[in-house]
Formats: structure tokens, C-alpha cells, sequence
């Protein structure tokens, strides 16, 4: 496992950080906290196999965690040591994740920051509106989105990503405590866009793996062009900026998504055309679904996404789902 080391940066704040979950992102967020010097908690639930595994080794197989971060099954404990929670979970159990935090711990005075992607399906929420149904308040949640991949960072292979809040204030906050020269942030300014485009970027992760299993891998570029414009439509829509869909929360993490051999969504999706199993989670699968039903009740047109949506929800072959993509009325390109 090739070890690589964040130059320490002694004017960079320390806090006290507990991430909750211990998959593959979740662990990288406990290895690179601790590496930029701040104490860290990593919270798992007994049972879980990614807890386990890090339990019994310390390591993945991503990472070795350093021996600076406290590994726990203890929630009360994780979160009442932290002032920053930093939540990765599964989209659709985040509901769940905030009520048992909500239920046993207080949040009062802590910043929560979501680094996970997703639309929650049952009310098409984004994740930042199911936390303020849970009692915080704005300044207290941020989101952490664009481009990089564990297997790239932890062997020193920089990427730029963006952070983004309700308020100012605290975007400017998280992106002093994480901030290194292995991530370059930027400052997020539309949380809706960020939300909606770093989730909806997924589904085209899917679309560009059944490309690769269709041997069409050359329509990416119309992909790219074409899946970026209706998301920006839906953006605008639900009262965001439609150029966010071409920043990092979305154009600019196609290349991680699109092109990556360690893109789960581009993964499943050609997997899914090949007739293969694929075990890892791909969110855009389910992202796929909420967006649809989103897009459907604002009367946005996104074909892209329905067409995703249509091919794993009614069995429609991917050869079938791009003929009718093809087969629709002409129009202008911008």
C-alpha cells in the first residue's frame, strides 16, 4: 500500500472531527482529517463490514488509518468530543443516520457537512433540507462536493472540490480547516445547484458505463454536453443557478465519473449492459429514480435521467433506451 503524507500546514485551525461512516470515502476523510493535524473520530456500527475490517486491521482496501484516529461503535461519545461532524452514508439512509443523531446526541453549536450525493427518493429532498428538518440551523450545515477519488488521493494525486453552505460564513470556515495541497477548494455559492449537480452526476456515471459496455464510448462528449444542459434546467427550476451544473459539483467531476476505472456509477452501468453483478454502491441508481420524480412534478425535460430511470426501473434494454433517445423531435442545441 503506497503511503503518501500531506505537508503539515502549521496555521491551519485543528478541530476536534468525527466522521460517521466507515466506507470507502468515509475512511479517506478520517486518513486525510488526521493527516491536515485535526483529532478525529471514525464512528461505525458493530456489525457493519467496513467497520469491522478497519477494527480488526486499521486498513481497507484503500488505506491504513493512522494510529492518531480513535476508531468507535459509540455514537453519544463520537459526537459529543466533535465540532465538525462529517456524515458519509448511503443517500437513502441519511433520514435515518440524522434521526438516531438527533434522538442521542447534541447537535447544538456543531457544524454538520454531508459527503455523500444523492436525492432522497421518498420526497426529493436534498440531503442539506432533510437536516433542517431535524432541528439545525443553516449555519450549521455545509456540503462537500466535486471531483477525486480515494485510490487517487492517497497516493498523492491532487483534485480540486468545492465546499458550500446556506452561509458564507461557514463555507469559508470548512474550506480553512480541510484545505491542503492535495485538495484545492473552491467556495460553493449555490447550495441548490451544488446539491443537485454533484447527485445528478451519478446517473450520468451510469449512462457513460452502459456506453462503455455498448462499445459507444465515443457519444461521452454528446453526453457530457447534453446531460450537463438538463440538469441546468432543473437547477434553474428548483431556484438555483444553472451554471452550477457546469462547475465541479457536476461538469467538472465527469472525468472522475464518466472516464474513471474506479467510478462505481460508470462501473454499474457497464456492468449492467454486460449482464455482469455489481456489488459496490452506484447512488445513481437511485438518483436516477428521485430525479425523475422531481423533473416529472416541476415539468422539467430530462431525458437523459427519465431514460436511465426507465432502463432499471421497467427492464427496458439499454440498446431500446438509446434508440428512443435518438428517435426524439429534433431541436437546438443551445
Amino acid at each position: 500500500m503506497v503511503k503518501y503524507t500531506i505537508p503539515m500546514d502549521y496555521t491551519r485551525p485543528r478541530k476536534k472531527v468525527t466522521i460517521i461512516g466507515c466506507g470507502r470515502f468515509g475512511s479517506f476523510l478520517a486518513w486525510y482529517a488526521a493527516q491536515l493535524g485535526h483529532k478525529v473520530t471514525l464512528y461505525g456500527k458493530t456489525g457493519e463490514i467496513s467497520y469491522e475490517q478497519l477494527k480488526m486491521t486499521r486498513a481497507n482496501d484503500y488505506l491504513k488509518l493512522p494510529q492518531s484516529v480513535e476508531l468507535t461503535n459509540d455514537l453519544k461519545s463520537a459526537v459529543k468530543s466533535a465540532e465538525i461532524l462529517q456524515v458519509s452514508v448511503p443517500s437513502q439512509v441519511f433520514r435515518d443516520v440524522m434521526a438516531e443523531l438527533t434522538s442521542k446526541c447534541d447537535l447544538k453549536g456543531k457544524y454538520l457537512v454531508t459527503n455523500m450525493k444523492g436525492i432522497e427518493i421518498s420526497t426529493g429532498k436534498r440531503l442539506s433540507e432533510v437536516a433542517l428538518e431535524f432541528g439545525l440551523e443553516k449555519w450549521q450545515i455545509a456540503v462537500w462536493a466535486g471531483p477525486g477519488h480515494v485510490q487517487e488521493f492517497v497516493v498523492g494525486n491532487p483534485n480540486c472540490m468545492l465546499i458550500d453552505a446556506y452561509e458564507r460564513a461557514t463555507t469559508e470556515r470548512i474550506v480553512e480547516y480541510f484545505r491542503s495541497p492535495l485538495i484545492r477548494f473552491y467556495y460553493g455559492n449555490d447550495i441548490i445547484g451544488t446539491e443537485i449537480g454533484a447527485a445528478a452526476k451519478n446517473v450520468m456515471g451510469i449512462v457513460a458505463g452502459v456506453l462503455d459496455g455498448m462499445n459507444l464510448s465515443s457519444l461521452k462528449g454528446a453526453l457530457m454536453a447534453r446531460g450537463s444542459r438538463e440538469v441546468a434546467r432543473l437547477i434553474q427550476e428548483m431556484g438555483g443557478n444553472p451554471i452550477s451544473a457546469y462547475g465541479l459539483c457536476h461538469l467538472g467531476d465527469y472525468e472522475t465519473t464518466l472516464f474513471s476505472k474506479f467510478s462505481h456509477n460508470r462501473t454499474w452501468g457497464e456492468n449492467y449492459v454486460l449482464g455482469k453483478k455489481f456489488d459496490l454502491l452506484a447512488e445513481g441508481v437511485h438518483t436516477a429514480r428521485a430525479l425523475s420524480i422531481v423533473a416529472d412534478k416541476l415539468g422539467v425535460d430530462m431525458p437523459i435521467t427519465s431514460a436511465v430511470n426507465s432502463m432499471i426501473l421497467d427492464k427496458i434494454p439499454p440498446r431500446v433506451v438509446m434508440e428512443q433517445l435518438f428517435d426524439r423531435s429534433l431541436k437546438d442545441d443551445i
